[in-house]
């Protein structure tokens, strides 16, 4: 395992150990300061000289955001302000300054989503706040447990110590302000049940632990660079994809498992159930919750920080499916801070915007681009073969399709994760050349053979109408 793997799982594993420690600390400026410390603490153990990045990072947001002059578009100068210094992060070595770590490069990444997340969060905040504050009538309970619950009004000290929280700083999940708020202010935090749930989480990682090991230990990226990598037959190179495939997912599996146990030990974002939780958002029934607050809870689910579907990754047939089972608390992030807010001259496009601004925002790499923007068409061609072949087919003929759409799935993430992994354009671009760009052409036959079966479909079915009528008119 690579020096940073080792030094990141450190990490992770002491800070799934630290969130027992939360569980015995009341009050809440307590919790704030000493999750902040600790958030410290360990960024400058793991980044170093780095850590100037983050401070930049953060006095530009509270600048957005607490000066009243910028109040009004927060959230549109946050999303510049946050992206443009990612742009200026990874490209410092071209000044030469020093280039950051990969830790550290983890780190700018949920920063940003924290920092642009909350001036959106504030902005809505002050839109709700002189919307709903005045209305009257049968809504009026309602909007007050809204702006209760969910509108926040953050100032530089708090964004700070949000900022710079342990939660989540190296490998997310993301979360929203409020969420944190909820959990510094929690009365009773030793009463949150832990061992069952931690249990319920850690309980795959053995297994997801040992594959990766294993494939890593046969497989390497770093073989796919070589020219003697080239000199193996076809069949090998097509299907080197795939474990490489499992190399990759199962080492973001196990970051993922392991953050979701520390907001577990660290009873970060346990509401009770019947609040009625979604991933990222946190509690939808805010009725339901001001109900347990009052009257305390009997149970309670980490379901806002549910970052992955382990099933959905692995076994739904379809592509969107699969996309939103993995990393969901920041596929949460893209779908409601981007994908829901482009431009209307944009809405046409939302899927590829929302696919570009994930491609940057994991880096610069042409290898992100390549990958991120081969989403589209593949999502294209699923839904033409659906409406073609699976819509009127029966029970027995959809299950055939789910299956070979499945097998396709996979394949078609093991073919733009290579992209992930190699990064370069030429050495993204020379693996496809080497098998012939197969993902591409597949998607291309499909994408095809999906609206030529749809065109076929209309025209029978326009048949068959007009057959019944005239049959109709005859018996008439």
């Amino acid at each position: 395992m690579a020096s940073d793997d080792f030094f990141y799982a450190v990490t992770i594993l002491s800070s799934v150990a630290a969130g027992l420690l939360f569980r015995k600390v009341t009050g809440e400026e307590n919790r704030r300061w000493l999750s902040t410390l600790l958030g410290v603490v360990l960024l400058y153990v793991l980044c170093g000289s780095d850590c100037w990045h983050f401070v930049i990072t953060v006095v530009g947001n509270c600048i957005i955001i607490c000066f009243p002059q910028l109040s009004s578009k927060c959230h549109l100068y946050s999303f510049v302000w946050n992206f443009g210094y990612l742009a200026v992060f990874r490209t410092v070595h071209l000044v030469g300054l020093p280039a950051p770590s990969p830790i550290a490069n983890a780190a700018q990444l949920f920063l940003t989503l924290r920092m642009i997340g909350l001036a959106f969060d504030v902005y809505d905040s002050r839109v709700l706040v002189s919307t709903k504050k005045g209305e009257s009538g049968d809504a009026l309970d309602q909007n007050q447990l809204l702006i209760k619950y969910t509108a926040i009004a953050p100032n530089a000290k708090d964004i700070f110590c949000f900022a710079f929280c342990y939660i989540g700083s190296l490998t997310g999940p993301y979360y929203k302000y409020h969420i944190y708020r909820d959990w510094l202010r929690q009365p009773n935090p030793e009463k949150i049940p832990l061992q069952e749930p931690l249990i319920a989480k850690a309980r795959p990682l053995p297994a997801i632990v040992v594959t990766y090991l294993v494939c890593s230990y046969f497989f390497s990226i770093k073989y796919v660079e070589t020219d003697e990598f080239y000199e193996n037959p076809f069949w090998f190179r097509l299907f080197y994809m795939v474990p490489m495939f499992m190399v990759f997912r199962t080492r973001l599996y196990t970051a993922w498992l392991l953050s979701e146990c520390m907001c577990i030990t660290a009873g970060f974002a346990a509401y009770p159930t019947q609040a009625n939780s979604k991933c990222g958002s946190g509690p939808t029934d805010f009725a339901a919750l001001d109900k347990a607050e009052k009257e305390g809870a009997e149970k309670y689910d980490y379901e806002t920080v549910h970052n992955l579907d382990i099933y959905g990754c692995e076994l739904a047939p379809l592509t969107k499916q699969g996309l939103r089972s993995w990393n969901m608390t920041v596929q949460y992030w893209l779908a409601t801070y981007i994908h829901r807010r482009v431009p209307p001259p944009l809405k046409p496009y939302r899927v590829s915007v929302t696919m570009g601004v994930s491609a940057f925002w994991h880096g610069i790499h042409p290898g992100y681009y390549l990958s991120f923007l081969t989403v589209p068409p593949i999502l294209m061609a699923e839904e033409a073969m659906a409406a073609a072949f699976r819509k009127d087919a029966t029970p027995g003929g959809q299950q055939l399709f789910d299956w070979g759409c499945w097998f396709f799935k996979m394949r078609g993430f093991d073919y733009m994760c290579m992209g992930f992994l190699l990064l370069k354009l030429g050495a993204t671009l020379r693996y496809w050349h080497s098998i012939y760009f197969a993902g591409h052409l597949v998607m291309v036959f499909f994408l095809v053979l999906g609206n030529v079966g749809k065109v076929l479909m209309r025209s029978r079915g326009k048949r068959e109408g007009g057959a019944d009528d005239g049959g109709k008119q005859r018996r008439d």
